[in-house]
């Protein structure tokens, strides 16, 4: 199952989140996911694994069109000629000739600078879509007035506690992708422990989290949760053999408390 990007790019709607996944265990991991299913592997230049995630595209023996790699770049490389050598960096850690997906990792007051760099390098045919990751709306609206290319996606922060559905609806209108980091919640709330999830996960043999990455990707939003675990791995991709009614749907929109749960992310507001 796939989405299309403003650019006509088909974008997986499920794919790897790669954060904390390094060494060799965590090149296995990423390998074991590609031969799972998993076509979309999401990493970033801060998570110090683009080299992991480029030695386990190479063992799994998937053609590179199958494939969809997401990365980003980050703040030491705030400037234009700074990005443009981090991405040169990237494909080379990646082993790969283009990356499908780069973004701006956070809303920094280089981010335009940064951003021109991933146009020239888009249009260079190096990147197929650009993006960004983190940016609310003021931020966005504030990006928007000088950018260049229209951002595909936008990464942010997305799970049933607080999946920023006001947000999202923003972004469709823009054209523009949300992505949800962190959709599991990154174990700083347990998603298994909710009794309405456990309740309308018993109505289709399925467990909390399957249901909870489910009403993402209902929601129209693209969905990267992390497992270095194979049961995860294989229960997490296993969702698409349900679909959540309108009335499941409203129950678990209950859970959403619309505050973060990383108040790290507060800086950026």
């Amino acid at each position: 199952m796939k989405v299309t990007l403003n650019n006509g790019v088909d974008m997986p709607v499920i794919g790897l989140g790669t954060v904390g996944l390094q060494g060799k265990d965590g090149e296995k991991s990423i390998l074991t996911a590609i031969e799972l299913g998993y076509r979309m592997i999401d990493t970033a230049q801060m998570y110090g694994n683009e080299k992991e995630v480029g030695n386990a595209i190479l063992q799994s023996g998937i053609n590179r069109e199958e494939l969809f790699i997401t990365t980003k770049i980050h703040s030491p490389s705030n400037s234009y000629e700074k990005a443009k050598v981090a991405i040169e960096k990237s494909l080379e850690n990646l082993k790969l000739d283009y990356i499908d997906l780069f973004l701006v990792h956070e809303p920094y007051s280089q981010s335009l600078e940064m951003y021109g760099a991933l146009t020239e390098a888009y249009r260079d045919k190096k990147i197929r879509a650009i993006g960004i990751s983190n940016f609310n709306q003021r931020r966005l609206d504030e990006f928007l007035r000088t950018c260049e290319v229209i951002p595909a996606v936008n990464q942010i922060e997305s799970h049933v506690f607080y999946p920023q559905l006001n947000l999202k609806e923003y972004l469709k209108n823009k054209g523009i992708q949300t992505q949800a980091w962190a959709p599991l919640a990154g174990g700083n709330k347990s998603v298994e422990k909710q009794e309405i999830l456990k309740k309308i996960g018993e109505k289709y043999n399925k467990i909390p989290s399957q249901v909870a990455l489910r009403y993402l990707i209902q929601n129209e939003i693209v969905v990267i949760p992390k497992s270095s675990k194979k049961e995860h791995l294989k229960q997490n991709i296993n969702i698409f053999d349900f679909e959540l009614s309108i009335k499941d749907l409203e129950s678990i929109k209950s859970l959403d408390s619309g505050k973060t749960l990383y108040e790290w992310t507060n800086h950026w507001q």
